[in-house]
């Protein structure tokens, strides 16, 4: 029957041997399972028999319990899925046909590529459906493509279910790197030891929203976390300065790191010993993987395009929210249809956090009610055009100067960063230091070694 063949030509890509080779080097050497399971996902496997085995010794070691054929015989009944008359004979088969775990890692990276061969072709085959229903434009099209070939290249399925023993064997994994670690915050340090502190650093698809009136220091608090992550993370980071050209940026990353006064820099006065420390400066610079992109009319899509092809990232600034366009492009809004705008940017940039799995630092500046009252410390009714802003957003942070608006102020050159909101723990407020001339933060305690 020429159709029976051409059905059977047309099974989607996979490797039966390799599949089996992986589950009885298993059975046969669990030593080999955490070098197979950081890898694997039961999804991997195309074989539903395959993928039920794989399951219960993935389950099972996410619960530190004890593998072999007995033990994995067992679960495989907890979970439902023994047949009486073939899975005993199955299990013995796969470890009969197995010689050797030995070369478990190159099975692993045939069933691999296998299982990446047909997430391709599934992807090309939604995309095709896309265009043939005309369910989008050009644009939405090729935006929905990218989300799916960057979902696969992170390895890991765009859309779907996924069992809770996938999710506990990483949360595992993750409370085992955490419990190594010689510093007590989870997330990326921002340089600054208090709010480190507070926030637990800056977490992973967690949206962090940084606002304040002009003139607080947005930008240079913006700049200063950029700089410790990109310097001590060993990850890429990228800032999407929306106002502020790339060289102006460039001079205030080299201030924060010479300790030369910013005014020097703009006007290129400098003093003999000054030429090294810029020389120093730059070196160091030179040697993060900093990412600076000064386009004053990106949509989220644009910037989460951008950031899909960046390896290894580690962190992703915006200055600022008010500035950004709707995916259409730059428009006119009346007030309301702005606010509507606005709140379509905020969700937009806390699901960008979740599909690049990395923090997004966003600016954000607030309405003048703060000017009218008598304590001038912002609110979270202060951010301005969306409360949906406060909604999206894991941690809320205010920066507040008090020698800004009171010549006399006992907080001389001091700052309050207020953390209105924080998913992860408690709200409050760490006090930092301010240095004007550098137009930077520093702990309180800063003292700078010549």
């Amino acid at each position: 029957m020429p159709e029976l063949d051409e059905l059977l030509s047309r099974q989607m890509p996979h490797s039966d041997a390799a599949e089996q080779a992986v589950l009885g080097a298993m059975l046969i050497d669990s030593r080999c399972i955490p070098q197979v399971v950081e890898v694997l996902r039961p999804e991997d496997f195309y074989t539903r028999q395959h993928q039920e085995v794989y399951e219960a010794v993935y389950s099972m070691f996410a619960l530190s319990k004890k593998i072999d054929p007995v033990t994995v015989q067992e679960q495989m009944r907890q979970d439902g899925t023994y047949v009486e008359e073939t899975t005993r004979s199955f299990l013995l088969q796969l470890m009969d046909v197995t010689p050797t775990a030995a070369n478990v890692m190159e099975y692993v990276e045939i069933v691999r590529d296998k299982a990446l061969l047909r997430r391709v072709a599934e992807t090309a085959d939604e995309i095709t459906a896309m265009i043939g229903e005309g369910s989008g434009t050009g644009s939405q099209v090729l935006e929905a493509a990218e989300q799916r070939i960057y979902a696969i290249r992170q390895g890991r399925a765009f859309q779907g279910l996924i069992p809770i023993s996938a999710i506990t064997a990483d949360v595992y994994a993750r409370i085992g790197e955490l419990s190594e670690m010689d510093s007590q915050v989870p997330g990326l340090s921002t340089g600054l030891v208090d709010l480190d502190r507070m926030i637990s650093g800056l977490g992973n698809s967690d949206l962090i929203l940084l606002a304040g009136r002009p003139g607080m220091g947005k930008t240079s608090l913006g700049l200063n976390i950029l700089l410790e992550v990109g310097k001590h993370s060993g990850k890429a980071v990228v800032f999407f300065s929306l106002e502020m050209s790339r060289e102006q940026l460039a001079m205030r990353l080299i201030s924060g790191e010479s300790y030369i006064p910013n005014q020097k820099l703009i006007t290129g006065q400098l003093e003999e010993e000054d030429w090294e420390k810029l020389t120093l400066a730059c070196r160091a610079l030179n040697a993060t993987n900093i990412l600076i992109d000064d386009n004053p009319s990106l949509s989220v899509a644009d910037m989460t395009a951008k950031c899909r092809r960046v390896e290894n990232l580690g962190l992703v600034v915006i200055d600022y929210l008010q500035l950004m366009t709707s995916a259409g492009g730059k428009q006119r809004y009346s007030n309301e249809n702005r606010q509507q705008v606005v709140s379509d940017i905020s969700r937009a940039l806390k699901i960008m956090a979740k599909e690049l799995n990395v923090p997004v630092l966003c600016l954000s500046q607030l309405s003048r009610a703060n000017e009218s009252r008598s304590d001038k410390r912002p609110m979270l009714s202060d951010l301005r055009e969306s409360g949906a802003i406060e909604q999206d957003a894991d941690e809320v942070l205010f920066i507040y100067r008090d020698d800004y608006y009171n010549e006399n102020s006992e907080y001389k050159n001091q700052a309050e960063i207020i953390v209105a909101k924080n998913r992860h723990g408690e709200t409050g407020k760490v006090m930092v230091q301010w240095l004007p001339e550098f137009t930077t933060f520093a702990n309180l305690e800063w003292k700078h070694q010549e």
